[in-house]
């Protein structure tokens, strides 16, 4: 209030007010062109105390102040930054500056036992907050789990406190304006403490603080300031109005104006220079934001973790990392940058910031003890009578620590086994969550399966494991005697498809080998017989047929490579459906054990029970175990042996079974039957259900669930019911069109470039020559051509030349062309060229072609025949 009224006065009198100790943001709301704030705003502190406090994500702090406007002046700003960064304030703790230790005390065991959070802001003059600390220490406030954080009116001047209280303030990080040390300022310290001991020889504190530095520089600034502007004197302009009639009350009407003080107030603004605290620089009134220096309270001393700079944020070293004046850093608020910091309790490791208030008391943790049980890789009880404590181990405690461990807060807790003085369990699951109703523990964690019946009586986790009962059965061998087995191996797609290629492969060849190969000639039943004996002997490579066209080796080629994949891979498939074993389930539903009237068998007291009952099952078909050994021997027997056929029981034991014993013995079958799955157990309106649950989920989906896992269960490739184990898959033409593709494009390009030779090589045939000669007719000729033998073929050639040298070597022409089954002309000769048939007017049903002759010397009608078309 004080500060408020100067400012108005200095407004009001055109007179420059400079202050170089207050602190308070709402100073500078006033608005004053005549007020100069030469200290550090409390504002800017703010934001560096946020970026400290996600560096190490705590979730939620309460603010303890001093209850004045120098307090106060902060708290808006603190707790509008902190909710704009999701940072919970859920309590305000001001405390009076006249509050005695008591007052203290117990504001500080109020904090303790009902606010959650255990990171403190504290914003105080250095005289309260020295009782603050001192008692905070005394009732176990500055132990282990505690975080406390001051602000730069104590932090400035922490040198100026006693030893007991720094010692007290031991783990304690402070936020204070950083001023580099240079030789001016250590010059001046050296002259300032020599001359302080002059003046003051009975006072031992000689260390020059924040505000003398900043007190030298607002002097040396009005200074300049003054010579400047060229004042000489000052002169005030008075209202001629009649004075107070009270002598001892100012008269506001005739209150002075100075002549100089908007040409002082504008030349202050101006004033530039390098002072003790760094660059003296004024702006809006307000020095300018500076760096913060982060010091860790170390016994009765201090050392620096850190600073933190407006653009860049948190870092270790300004010099090394190039901080100042370096735009490409990014603004950082990791806790990794700073050095390391001892917490309240001489702690190295990081608190969590919260904790549920139990005024030391501890969670008493309901186990079931399963003595008897094999399922001990999910919960096994140990107690010792001599310390008098319960020990848990397993899965399902394993996963429970990993979620204290992910919650934001410690949580104290001691286990408490749910037994008989002799050590067995004192009753069921049930009865235990009733107890946890009853208030007999505080939670109860194990492998305590989430049901509807149980969740009106108590509040549940998320569940940490598989949800559902199902049906473990054994396996048998499904494999029969049959004589068509050999087909098994192929789909019928894949077998269809197959035979038509063959047909195919034998018809292209048959075409490109019929001119040019006497195999592929004769009758037209032989023609046929040889084509498909060909191709399908391929298959063995027992073909004695040879090839003598390149088109057709390419095709033949292409094609024996198929079949080669083909043959190959249906050997492999026959070998394993007739070798390897066909398991399939025994016991493919319920309703097959219940006509059949089979034995079942469940865990002894489990729920499970219940639901046998609800689907049918009498009291005389079910059987109880208590290991996975017994239930192993009891499938063994059989129901016709007193056995059991089936067992029903949650998933994770199901699968911790398939685990322990071969797939080839058992496996899961429908149906399964919805329950919650494994989860932990609290009183109802407990409010840890909902932080364990998140937490829950964080350790289900990380890394550290797969280690868990691994540690204890067995792993199982076991497959369900609806997919069979053996290797009994048919090959199918899904994988083998491919090459059933490339052998049609190689067969298809064949008969295209074989076609193309043969049209170009009888093209005056099948060129438009007469209009009487219809497209019909031609394509005959053609079709008779190509039933003839090629005598230019290298092949006839050959034969030819052999002949022609034993029976007529005086003769040029080659031997004759053999004429079809469908002429009535002789043999007609064929030249060394080709063989020209000519078409001589109308081709009418007795038509005659005139069969040229081609020799050495000239071309010769030689025959005329008639041809029944």
């Amino acid at each position: 209030m004080e500060a408020n009224f100067v400012i108005q006065l200095g407004d009001k009198a055109h007179v420059p007010i400079v202050t170089f100790s207050a602190t308070s943001p709402s100073l500078a709301s006033l608005q004053s062109s005549y007020f100069f704030q030469i200290s550090q705003n409390d504002s800017t502190q703010v934001k560096a105390i946020t970026s400290i406090i996600q560096a190490f994500g705590w979730k939620q702090v309460v603010p303890i102040y001093v209850d004045n406007s120098f307090g106060e002046g902060l708290i808006p700003y603190l707790t509008s930054v902190l909710q704009q960064a999701y940072i919970q304030v859920p309590y305000l703790s001001a405390i009076s500056l006249s509050a005695n230790d008591d007052a203290i005390t117990q504001e500080l065991y109020k904090i303790m036992t009902t606010i959650p959070a255990r990171v403190f802001i504290v914003h105080m003059s250095p005289s309260l907050g020295s009782k603050l600390f001192t008692l905070a220490k005394k009732i176990g406030m500055m132990n282990q789990g505690y975080v406390w954080i001051v602000t730069d009116g104590m932090a400035n001047l922490f040198n100026s406190l006693s030893f007991n209280v720094r010692e007290s303030m031991e783990g304690v990080l402070g936020l204070r304006t950083y001023i580099p040390r240079t030789k001016k300022l250590d010059d001046f310290r050296v002259r300032w403490k020599s001359k302080f001991i002059n003046d003051n020889p009975k006072l031992v504190d000689t260390n020059l603080n924040i505000f003398g530095i900043w007190a030298y520089d607002a002097t040396i600034a009005l200074a300049m300031a003054i010579e400047k502007v060229g004042i000489g004197n000052t002169k005030f302009d008075y209202n001629e109005s009649k004075t107070s009639s009270n002598y001892y009350m100012p008269n506001f009407e005739k209150f002075g104006i100075s002549q100089n003080g908007e040409k002082l107030s504008e030349a202050l603004s101006n004033t530039r220079f390098n002072g003790l605290s760094g660059d003296f620089n004024l702006l809006g009134g307000k020095l300018q934001a500076s760096i913060y220096e982060i010091i860790n309270v170390i016994g009765d001393g201090e050392k620096r973790v850190g600073f933190w700079t407006p653009d860049k944020g948190l870092s270790r070293n300004l010099d090394t990392e190039g901080l100042i004046g370096n735009n490409n850093i990014m603004y950082s608020c990791s806790k990794n940058v700073l050095g390391s910091i001892i917490w309240p309790g001489d702690m190295y490791s990081i608190p969590k910031g919260s904790e549920i208030p139990t005024i030391g008391k501890k969670l008493r943790i309901g186990v079931p003890v399963k003595n008897g049980f094999n399922y001990t890789e999910f919960l096994k009880v140990t107690y010792d009578p001599s310390t008098n404590s319960t020990q848990a181990t397993g899965f399902s405690i394993d996963i429970f620590k990993a979620v204290l461990d992910v919650l934001p807060y410690a949580l104290p807790y001691e286990f408490v086994q749910f037994a008989k003085p002799d050590g067995e369990m004192a009753g069921t699951y049930n009865e235990l969550i009733n107890q946890l109703h009853d208030g007999k523990f505080d939670a109860v964690v194990g492998d305590i399966t989430i049901t509807a019946d149980r969740s009106n009586c108590v509040d549940f986790t998320m569940p940490y494991t598989e949800s559902g009962v199902t049906m473990v059965v054994s396996m048998k061998d499904s494999r029969k005697k049959n004589a068509w087995a050999f087909l098994k191996p192929l789909t019928w797609d894949l077998w269809v498809t197959s035979a038509c290629s063959f047909v195919f492969i034998g018809f292209v060849v048959w075409v490109l080998e019929h001119r040019i190969n006497n195999d592929f000639r004769g009758p037209l039943s032989h023609q046929i017989g040889t084509s498909l004996w060909f191709s399908f002997s391929t298959m063995v490579y027992a073909h004695r047929e040879k090839v003598v066209s390149n088109l057709a080796r390419f095709v033949v080629v292409v094609w024996v490579f198929v079949v080669l994949i083909l043959v190959q891979s249906y050997t492999a498939s026959l070998t394993s459906l007739l070798t390897v074993e066909q398991l399939r389930p025994a016991i493919t539903d319920v309703n097959q054990l219940l006509k059949n009237k089979m034995n079942v068998g469940y865990l002894k007291g489990s729920f499970v029970e219940g639901i046998l009952k609800d689907l049918g099952f009498e009291d005389s078909y079910l059987i109880t175990y208590q290991s996975a050994e017994e239930c192993n021997e009891l499938f063994i027997k059989g129901s016709v042996n007193g056995g059991i056929d089936a067992a029903f029981d949650e998933v994770p034991y199901i699968k911790h079974f398939l685990g322990t014993y071969s797939c080839s013995k058992y496996v899961m079958v429908e149906p399964r039957f919805k329950t919650g799955g494994f989860g932990y157990a609290f009183p109802k309106g407990s409010p840890l259900v909902a932080d364990i649950s998140r937490a829950i989920l964080n350790v289900t989906q990380g890394d550290r669930m797969k280690t868990i896992e691994n540690a204890w269960l067995k792993k199982t490739s076991c497959l369900d019911s609806n997919t069979e184990i053996s290797s009994n898959n048919s090959l199918g033409l899904e994988s083998f069109w491919g090459l059933f593709l490339i052998a049609g494009i190689a067969s298809l390009l064949a008969l295209l470039i074989f076609v193309i030779t043969f049209l170009y090589q009888h093209k005056h045939i099948w060129l438009p020559n007469s209009p009487s000669n219809s497209i019909w007719r031609r394509i005959r000729v053609l079709v008779m051509i190509f039933d003839q033998r090629d005598l230019n073929s290298h092949t006839f050639k050959k034969s030819g030349n052999k002949h022609e040298s034993s029976n007529s070597p005086h003769h040029d022409d080659f031997g004759a062309v053999e004429a079809s089954p469908g002429t009535h002309c002789p043999p007609s000769p064929s030249s060394q060229t080709e063989s020209n048939v000519s078409l001589n007017g109308d081709f009418s049903p007795n038509t005659e072609l005139d069969v040229v002759q081609i020799t050495n010397q000239e071309v010769s009608p030689v025959n005329n025949c008639e041809i029944d078309l």
